[in-house]
């Protein structure tokens, strides 16, 4: 996977970690987890954050079917250029709000998912919490959106899938803290915050629609004769690595 990529997925999982705290925080607080055993109360924790990037990778490898398909058929460039797009148009709609809340297609699914993650989160066995973290994965939430419409530039399945897991690695670091030490910032705090992540959104939409261009720009909008020769010397490395 390109560096570029590498960095968008991460990245972007870390700039959504503020929103996951607002949109998924009040189920992880739900958890119910007690710290009188600290062993086993982060690794529940850890269990339930890796149903969710799970979740996102295997979203991830399906969308990377489409993305592959376009691969093949010489449309990278022009699937980057589109992704970028869309990154930046669900941006500015996300200047409003989450814009897969306005939809009352995937209200009805946020809710039939809330209703299973209840009944899973009055258990408190390993198995639960997995379940409760992959179902977590299946929210509807814009910043998943982003992502998969950013690995479907990503051209394979496992391209996509790496991008997807990145994408939740990135997110990591603000929800494993969100259940170990609770609501670590206000609302007013969040939203401000939160203001400042379509921002970011368009920036790097912007990014994607300059890589698909392919004008040359080291890393970030290679030429394709570039990423080529590229390819190759990577594929002449790990050839000579077997050869010894």
């Amino acid at each position: 996977m390109e560096i570029a990529l590498i960095i968008a997925a991460i990245g972007l999982g870390f700039a959504s970690g503020f929103h996951c705290l607002g949109m998924c925080g009040p189920i992880a607080l739900s958890l119910g987890l007690s710290k009188k055993q600290q062993a086993n109360f982060h690794l529940q924790n850890l269990t339930y954050q890796l149903g969710r990037i799970l979740t996102y990778t295997l979203l991830g490898a399906l969308v990377g079917i489409i993305g592959e398909g376009f691969q093949l058929a010489g449309f990278q460039k022009y699937v980057s250029i589109l992704a970028g797009v869309l990154l930046i148009f669900m941006a500015i709609f996300s200047f409003g709000g989450d814009f897969a809340s306005k939809i009352p297609a995937i209200n009805n699914a946020l809710l039939k998912v809330k209703i299973n993650l209840g009944k899973l989160l009055q258990k408190s066995d390993y198995s639960s919490r997995f379940l409760t973290g992959i179902l977590n994965g299946l929210l509807p939430c814009g910043m998943v959106y982003m992502a998969l419409t950013a690995s479907l530039a990503a051209g394979g399945i496992w391209q996509s899938a790496t991008f997807m897991a990145l994408f939740g690695l990135g997110t990591f670091p603000f929800m494993f803290a969100a259940v170990l030490f609770g609501n670590l910032l206000n609302a007013a705090v969040r939203n401000k915050i939160l203001k400042i992540v379509p921002i970011f959104m368009l920036i790097l939409g912007a990014l994607f629609i300059l890589r698909g261009m392919e004008i040359g720009i080291p890393y970030i909008s290679p030429k394709k004769e570039a990423l080529k020769v590229e390819k190759q010397k990577n594929a002449n490395q790990n050839s000579d690595k077997n050869c010894h």
